[in-house]
């Protein structure tokens, strides 16, 4: 059944709408919840979409972001026509999903003056 359908995984919006830019900020929260992940693995699992998921960590994602399953995932049925996309090294196709005006502040470094 591989391909059948277009998955899209919005959890990186979601983050994003709630204050939530840094993929590290989920690792203590799901440590609260009883969910132990490295953050090697929550950044994997927030930067691309899983082919599996745990529904202890599925249920602690919706719980951290006070969603539902459906906010996080999406699909719809895959279109049957083949396009020549680029694809990342380990041969995946990317999806980046916009997010709108959900931008991080800038920081502003000033040095001290002497």
């Amino acid at each position: 059944m591989t391909g059948a359908y277009d998955i899209i995984w919005n959890i990186r919006q979601i983050m994003a709408t709630k204050g939530l830019f840094h993929t590290t900020d989920l690792v203590p929260l799901l440590a609260e919840r009883g969910v132990s992940l490295s953050r090697e693995q929550v950044y994997r699992l927030v930067t691309s979409t899983p082919t599996r998921l745990n529904l202890e960590v599925l249920a602690a994602f919706c719980d951290i972001l006070n969603c539902t399953p459906n906010d996080l995932i999406s699909f719809s049925r895959a279109d049957t026509r083949t396009t020549t996309t680029e694809r990342t090294a380990s041969g995946e196709i990317p999806r980046m999903q916009p997010i709108g005006d959900l931008r991080p502040t800038p920081a502003i470094i000033r040095r001290p003056t002497h």
